[in-house]
């Protein structure tokens, strides 16, 4: 389906096992390349949206100067978005109760700027997927929080598992993106490469 691409050596540069998961479901050979210490930071003044595609281009733009003629690499950044608030990593595990508690019985939007750059061409796009919470109970949260250790996620939590299943009442959007890669979209735009 993605014959266009045997041109091209493709790089995920992320070390997240749930993107690599995702992309090796599209059934394309790719490898994983990530550099060190690349800079998350943003500016203040960027709001929703703006704040993971500013981060995805950012990765991208550490590759430049080392891409390679064929090669093809896929950055992207996940944000959880709240009440005008961006719910980055928990720094520990009193924060990612705190974030969880924040978002029981609300809705929230997951978005994900994703950069497909080769040395000629950059593509590049957002996907929001909006998350609605049940109420959840302190005891939910500190059995997910002991027992899941949501650290390395967006917002404390992992849609795929155990607060999704019994605390996810409805999304609206792409479910990968909260995963944490927009896989139909990507696929979307790869095949124009």
């Amino acid at each position: 389906m993605l014959e266009n691409l045997k041109k091209y050596s493709i790089i995920l540069a992320s070390n997240s096992p749930r993107r690599k998961e995702l992309l090796e479901g599209l059934g394309i050979e790719y490898k994983v390349k990530t550099l060190p210490d690349v800079d998350e930071s943003y500016p203040e003044t960027l709001i929703g949206e703006q704040i993971p595609l500013f981060i995805a281009r950012k990765k991208a733009e550490a590759y430049i100067d080392t891409i390679e003629d064929n090669e093809l690499i896929i950055t992207a950044d996940t944000i959880v978005w709240l009440d005008g608030k961006v719910l980055g990593k928990p720094e520990d595990s009193a924060h990612a109760k705190e974030m969880l508690a924040s978002l029981s019985g609300k809705t929230h939007q997951v978005m994900t700027g994703v950069c497909i750059t080769t040395k000629d061409i950059r593509k590049e796009f957002v996907s929001v997927t909006d998350v609605t919470f049940n109420t959840l109970s302190m005891e939910e949260i500190d059995h997910y929080v002991i027992n899941y250790k949501p650290f390395d996620k967006a917002g404390a939590y992992g849609i795929q598992e155990w607060i999704g299943y019994i605390g996810v009442q409805s999304i609206s959007g792409s479910y990968f993106n909260v995963v944490g890669l927009p896989i139909q979209r990507l696929y979307r735009e790869l095949i124009k490469m």
